[in-house]
């Protein structure tokens, strides 16, 4: 049976492996080569046999069934007209830093290129979804908005507003769905135009996976094995993909990876009810992000945020671009992990001035050693919501 896959390549490599496994070893020497990797992202179809001689061609790092995406699908909310209270709650209104000289990658539904708040934004899109450039559905646009965008009517909604030049990835369609394909083609692109920070407001559909094959007449039992296999191979991908950006950073600068920890959790129905983070935020050398919310007591976890995430954000009545011009307010993870990403390009201008290693590393160590625990509500449990408030230096 055929089934369509995506092959990570490095012609650096010269090792072997079993199927969906990189193997510690094998990224340990992407690490320590004396020579910058190769990635190459190929798409094959794959028979159970020649699935497994590509595991042992030397120069494969990671093999993974192609498997669905979709955005993190945010909450619409009222907020009142001026309120972007994510901007100074991480401290983006009192920082000397803006993010000059940062290259944001935002990797979602696409941008409106139009909209007032990416004024003076060289905007580099790149469309992998098939569905063309421009943003039909609005949750990218959002998203870059709270990352870079410029104030709009009056009100500033961008965390690092210097930046003045993104890498738009169209990895999600108009109706918010994609693949796995499309995410790692993404990442690379974005690594090779050099991005600083990469930001991702989505997830791997997992249920959406065993809905697909039980609609094509697959048993229960089977459809969720396959979906299984899939999102394992895919979760050792990331890992064998995040190992070569890692191991990039030798040779020259490497993106901070931010994603969504995901919307699953339902607290508002039983405080028991934890989902953990998703890939990509569950994979190896990304930060995963939960949303905090306003509360009288302080910031609170918000109920729909999934647990296990390294570091919160603002994510609750977020107000930034909408589609067409003006503001709109949206709720979700989604929310939150653009806040972080804008942080991160702060972060990434400061420590260019310091006689400092100016490095993904260095900037990823600075903003979790900088956030907070002082503004959030007492007794929230660390595992929701990580090392704290993403705070801008």
């Amino acid at each position: 049976m055929l089934r369509k896959h995506t092959v990570l390549r490095d012609a650096t490599m010269a090792t072997t492996g079993e199927p969906f496994q990189p193997g510690r070893s094998r990224a340990g020497r992407l690490e320590a080569l004396p020579v910058p990797p190769e990635p190459r992202i190929e798409t094959e179809d794959l028979t159970p046999s020649r699935l497994r001689e590509l595991a042992r061609d030397p120069e494969v790092v990671g093999i993974a069934p192609i498997m669905p995406t979709r955005l993190i699908k945010p909450f619409d909310v009222a907020a009142a007209a001026g309120s972007a209270w994510g901007v100074g709650a991480v401290r983006a209104d009192v920082s000397a830093f803006n993010g000059a000289g940062t290259t944001v990658a935002v990797l979602d539904t696409g941008i409106d290129a139009a909209h007032a708040a990416f004024t003076g934004v060289t905007l580099v899109e790149q469309d992998f979804s098939g569905a063309g450039n421009g943003d039909a559905n609005g949750h990218g646009t959002h998203c870059a908005g709270t990352i870079l965008g410029r104030d709009v009517a009056g009100t500033r909604i961008g965390v690092a507003p210097g930046v003045t030049r993104a890498l738009i990835g169209k990895v999600l369609g108009n109706d918010g769905s994609g693949d796995s394909d499309m995410i790692f083609r993404a990442i690379q692109w974005a690594v090779d135009n050099g991005a600083d920070v990469i930001s991702m407001s989505l997830g791997f559909d997992f249920p959406g996976l065993v809905n697909e094959l039980v609609a094509k007449g697959w048993p229960v039992a089977l459809a969720t094995s396959a979906a299984l296999e899939a999102y394992r191979g895919n979760l050792r991908m990331f890992d064998a993909l995040m190992a070569i950006v890692r191991a990039r950073a030798a040779f020259g600068a490497s993106p901070v990876v931010v994603a969504a920890a995901g919307n699953e959790s339902e607290r508002a129905t039983n405080p028991d009810f934890e989902i953990a983070a998703s890939l990509p935020a569950a994979a190896e050398g990304v930060i995963s992000v939960a949303a905090l919310q306003q509360s009288p007591a302080g910031l609170a976890i918000a109920p729909f945020s999934n647990t296990l995430a390294q570091i919160s954000g603002p994510g609750v009545a977020i107000q930034s671009a909408k589609v067409g011009g003006g503001l709109r307010s949206l709720s979700g993870t989604s929310m939150a992990c653009p806040h972080v990403a804008g942080v991160a390009a702060l972060w990434w201008q400061q420590v260019r001035g310091l006689a400092l290693p100016a490095t993904a590393a260095t900037v990823t160590a600075r903003l979790l050693a900088a956030a907070r625990l002082d503004t959030l509500a007492p007794g929230i449990d660390v595992a929701d919501r990580g090392v704290g408030l993403a705070t801008a230096p």
